[in-house]
């Protein structure tokens, strides 16, 4: 799975073709056991060539049937999972570096894909995790990585929370989320509304896609880190060189 690519910054976040499908299968008459034996069986442990070479993580390699199988037999939604995106990278390197951060704390991690950024804060001491991904075999292959990783799998949930009143998270997580225009717009007015009703703090992890940079809330961001990315991260997005990690300060 790589990311979309133009005018020489990261755009959006697309699957590779070969991993693309319009059909969507149901989960719901798939139990979760079918749909751990698929994941263990089409995806690899992956571990040492990321930001993070300590999480180990169930993901789409070239090795991998799927990657280059015809679309139209992947059974579920689109795998973005599968994939540890630079945005998730930063951000779950951050955390690892700064564990004070989220030590004893409650964390959500918005759209938490393959469950990266959850795991980094539950090794930094978080309290209580919670792990928020709309696709539920997301949900699935997040508890999996947690066991990789010989921890007790996070509270996961599949609802919609951007649409929801907010929960009261001293930390809110957010990798790779502004990919679209629209969902970012959603996303500004949703982390305004946990800020002002709970004090959250927000942390974004993103690597300078066209949505972020030209987003409004770009300007409410304050810088708390940049880090360079392996050679096999950068091959795997285009050439994209660096993620970084901000905090958002809204003016309430």
């Amino acid at each position: 799975m790589r990311c979309g690519r133009g005018g020489g910054r990261q755009m959006s976040l697309e699957l590779p073709l070969q991993l693309q499908t319009d059909r969507y299968f149901s989960n719901s008459c798939q139990s979760d056991e079918h749909i751990r034996r698929f994941i263990s069986e089409n995806t690899e442990i992956v571990g040492g060539q990321s930001l993070t070479p300590n999480i180990k993580l169930r993901l789409f390699t070239s090795s991998c049937r799927f990657w280059f199988e015809r679309p139209e037999l992947w059974p579920f939604a689109d795998p973005y999972w599968a994939i540890y995106w630079p945005g998730g990278q930063a951000l779950s390197r951050f955390l690892l570096d700064n564990p004070a951060v989220c030590r004893g704390h409650t964390v959500l991690d918005l759209g938490s894909g393959c469950g990266a950024a959850a795991i980094a804060a539950k090794l930094s001491g978080a309290a209580h995790v919670v792990a928020n991904d709309i696709d539920t075999v997301a949900a699935i292959a997040t508890r999996m990585n947690f066991e990789l990783n010989s921890l007790e799998p996070p509270v996961c949930v599949t609802d919609n929370m951007i649409e929801s009143e907010p929960e009261g998270f001293d930390l809110i997580l957010l990798g790779d989320m502004f990919y679209d225009e629209a969902l970012a717009a959603t996303l500004h007015s949703w982390l305004d509304r946990c800020i002002k009703t709970h004090g959250s703090r927000v942390l974004i992890g993103d690597p300078g896609r066209a949505q972020f940079e030209e987003h409004g809330i770009r300007k409410l961001l304050h810088q708390l880190a940049r880090f360079e990315l392996p050679e096999a991260v950068r091959e795997e997005n285009y050439g994209l060189t660096c993620s970084s990690v901000w905090c958002y300060h809204p003016e309430l």
